[in-house]
């Protein structure tokens, strides 16, 4: 299966620019992962650390469940691999199938971006218990592409120990 990334807008309202950034920066993330069995997607990058492709993907489906479902739609759901409410268990995927990771990661993406598009404008906030603060829809979805940026920039150098495939 081949993914399909799509350039962002040269030009185009800020909705639209955040939207097209978001999916941009999901999509380069399963482009990385393309084309690697689990024990690739499995695979440290170097110890100590545990870091692996796999862990990113699951990382970020709990990532996409907070800051969507929690907090803008104001959802009381269980984090998806932690029953202590910690987004680093995420990262061990040392019992982790591309299969369990990819759904619950797309099904979080799909939750993502209905709760964007249903709400009334990036205005709509939610709260952040942690930062006993209100929040944008604006803040989160630049979160997010900041989130993605970041751990791209770690599949970057992972897919490279892999197999040697560099490149976005």
């Amino acid at each position: 299966m081949s993914v399909e990334r799509v350039s962002p807008p040269l030009v185009g309202d800020e909705r639209e620019m955040l939207r097209a950034y978001l999916d941009f920066h999901r999509a380069t993330l399963a482009m990385k992962c393309e084309g690697l069995s689990d024990e690739e997607l499995r695979r440290r990058s170097m110890p100590p650390s545990t870091l692996t492709l796999l862990g990113l993907v699951r990382h970020m489906a709990e990532v996409e469940r907070h800051w969507f479902r929690r907090v803008i739609n104001r959802e009381e759901v269980p984090f998806v691999w932690s029953d202590k409410e910690d987004f680093q268990e995420a990262y061990d995927a040392s019992n982790a199938t591309r299969a369990e990771a990819f759904e619950a990661w797309q099904t979080e993406t799909e939750h993502s971006r209905r709760i964007e598009r249903e709400a009334e404008s990036l205005d709509v906030t939610g709260y952040v218990p942690k930062w006993e603060s209100d929040v944008s829809l604006r803040l989160v979805m630049l979160h997010l592409i900041h989130e993605y940026a970041r751990h791209n920039g770690h599949a970057d150098f992972l897919r490279e120990g892999i197999d040697g495939t560099v490149g976005a």
